[in-house]
């Protein structure tokens, strides 16, 4: 297999990190998400990762809170699962910083466009937490921020199902998966695949956006080499 994609940034919802359990972090489960990256590092491509906070906390369904507050607390969880990636990737023999959006110089680097791309060139994975580090933006908006700013080929999102459908599979049986997007098909049919902020940012610059079901966690490396295993939203 070879590489369609050098530089990828990779979001990984933070559901996917729960495993079974549901919520909190998984250890085991993460390690199986760690594994394919090791391997796609190896094959030559830098990666930088953007973590979801969802097994945790989310800043929207916070009821009656002050939505800055829940989206401060949000972007905290995503650190906490930066850190426990960082940790199954260095476990497997991997070099990796975590940068934060909102500086915690005693766990992570403060993000610095020009240290993260200097990380990557050296073959280390980067792994950014907090989001944009400002609140009433999601994560995908932030992996669309960080993929722009360190020029990355593709925007990687592993999510729970197996790519875009023209509504809710679980709910429709008859939904329809879409192998190719565009990102005005996304922003005109209103389609779930990420917030309207990340698609019009994505499609301003250009940057496609593959939507995958990291269930089988080698569509990771599939993805990475061009194989048709999910959405390409264009």
């Amino acid at each position: 297999m070879e590489l369609k994609y050098k530089r990828v940034l990779l979001k990984l919802s933070g559901e996917s990190l729960a495993g079974k359990i549901g919520h909190g972090i998984d250890f085991d489960t993460v390690l199986e998400i760690c594994k394919p990256i090791k391997e796609i590092v190896d094959m030559g491509a830098e990666v930088a990762i953007v973590v979801g906070g969802g097994n945790f906390w989310r800043g929207r369904n916070s009821g009656s809170m002050d939505r800055t507050r829940a989206d401060h607390m949000g972007m905290l969880a995503t650190v906490i699962n930066a850190l426990g990636v960082a940790d199954g990737l260095e476990q497997l023999g991997l070099d990796v910083r975590v940068q934060t959006a909102i500086a915690m110089q005693e766990v992570a680097e403060p993000y610095i466009r020009n240290r993260a791309v200097r990380h990557l060139e050296k073959g280390r994975v980067v792994v950014f937490g907090c989001g944009t580090g400002n609140p009433f933006f999601s994560t995908d908006t932030g992996a669309a921020l960080r993929a722009a700013e360190i020029d990355a080929d593709v925007i990687l999102k592993a999510t729970m199902v197996d790519g875009v459908y023209d509504s809710d599979p679980k709910k429709n049986p008859n939904a329809v998966k879409f192998d190719t997007l565009s990102y005005m098909d996304v922003l005109n049919k209103n389609l779930q695949v990420m917030d309207m902020t990340a698609a019009s940012f994505c499609n301003d610059r250009h940057i496609p956006f593959y939507v995958f079901s990291i269930e089988d966690t080698q569509n990771i490396v599939k993805a990475v080499c061009g194989e048709n295993v999910g959405t390409l939203v264009k």
